[in-house]
């Protein structure tokens, strides 16, 4: 899995424990129903500082926006690091 796909995934499991709808994550963030969807779906990559914003509406760090918690961390190589920390 990359980085955006890890990313759509935890934005969207996140936004739907917090209950929200794409529309009401959109106008807390001040952008568009339509960018929420697209991030979502791995078509766009946000910048660090939407990342940032999204993570604090979301009440999380932004870096628990871009970790996996589903499976062991892999490199592109397939080797597992988990064991490596």
């Amino acid at each position: 899995m990359d980085i955006r796909e890890i990313f759509a995934l935890n934005l969207r499991t996140l936004r739907n424990a917090r209950g929200l709808s794409q529309e009401e994550l959109a106008h807390r963030a001040n952008i568009h129903r339509t960018y929420i969807s697209s991030l979502e779906r791995c078509l766009y990559s946000p910048t660090i500082d939407m990342v940032d914003g999204i993570a604090q509406i979301l009440g999380v760090e932004a870096f628990e926006l871009l970790i996996s918690k589903y499976g062991p961390k892999t490199t592109k190589s397939g080797s597992d690091v988990s064991s490596d920390i």
